[in-house]
């Protein structure tokens, strides 16, 4: 937790707006996205979808491949106390759904579905959107088929696995991606492992959301690797995000945003 306010308190000495941006790109991302205050119906869908979860006191065994809880000392959990702590933010959720609505991406995969709060966020953005979701544990994954299934998010393909394997085996295929929401293990190697697998699959309209870059000294340091990398040409830094954008046409710029 010490480590998250010192770089919080970085963060905020660093952070600029929209005032500060000189890309054209990232000032319209900015202002007509992230910046974008008007109510959207479907945040009402949004806030029903959580509600229903927090309401829900059953339950489950959490079998967790990634870097552990912070909070849970036991693997049986209350399905409410997931969504309440291990859930996208209500505020998250939302900027998410602007993200997805702004870019229209039509291929979507999601490593880490959880219980399935910003898979239904993915999937309200663009309805028409295919969007594949990985989660490594049965029982989570049960519980978030069944609340997606609930809200008609019928574009959704779930999908219960190792994320490793899975994504070495589709770059065998080279699958192309048009955003990818990277939320499913918490470590250094792992991040870097899936940002690697999953290089052959981008394309100049790529956008990739890397959850939680200042979690921890190995999370910051995959994060510093990610954006330094040569085929990474805008990155993002919103503290709980990080974004990564592959157009060829742009200059190397990193930028740290407030949101």
């Amino acid at each position: 937790m010490l480590f998250q306010i010192k770089s919080y308190l970085k963060f905020l000495w660093q952070s600029k707006n929209e005032h500060a941006v000189h890309s054209p790109f990232v000032f319209n991302l900015l202002t007509k996205c992230f910046y974008d205050k008007k109510y959207k119906l479907e945040y009402a869908i949004l806030k029903k979808y959580r509600n229903e979860l927090l309401q829900n006191k059953n339950t489950i065994s959490v079998t967790d491949f990634g870097a552990g809880s912070r909070v849970f000392k036991s693997n049986i959990r209350q399905i409410s106390k997931i969504a309440e702590t291990a859930g996208i933010s209500p505020k998250r959720a939302q900027l998410l759904y602007r993200i997805v609505h702004y870019f229209q991406p039509e291929t979507v995969l999601e490593i880490g579905t959880s219980l399935g709060l910003a898979t239904s966020t993915l999937a309200l953005g663009n309805p028409k959107a295919k969007i594949i979701t990985l989660e490594g544990c049965p029982n989570t994954i049960a519980v978030a088929k069944i609340q997606l299934q609930k809200f008609n998010c019928n574009t959704i393909e779930c999908i219960e696995t190792d994320f490793l394997s899975y994504l070495q085996n589709c770059q065998q295929k080279t699958e192309s991606y048009q955003l990818i929401y990277f939320d499913g293990n918490h470590s250094k190697k792992a991040t870097l492992d899936y940002f690697e697998l999953l290089l052959p699959t981008i394309t100049n309209e790529t956008v990739w959301i890397f959850d939680d870059i200042h979690w921890s000294a190995d999370m910051e340091a995959a994060w510093e690797i990610i954006k330094n990398h040569p085929k990474v040409t805008v990155s993002i830094d919103t503290f709980q995000w990080g974004l990564v954008f592959f157009r060829y046409e742009q200059p190397k710029q990193h930028f740290i945003i407030r949101t």
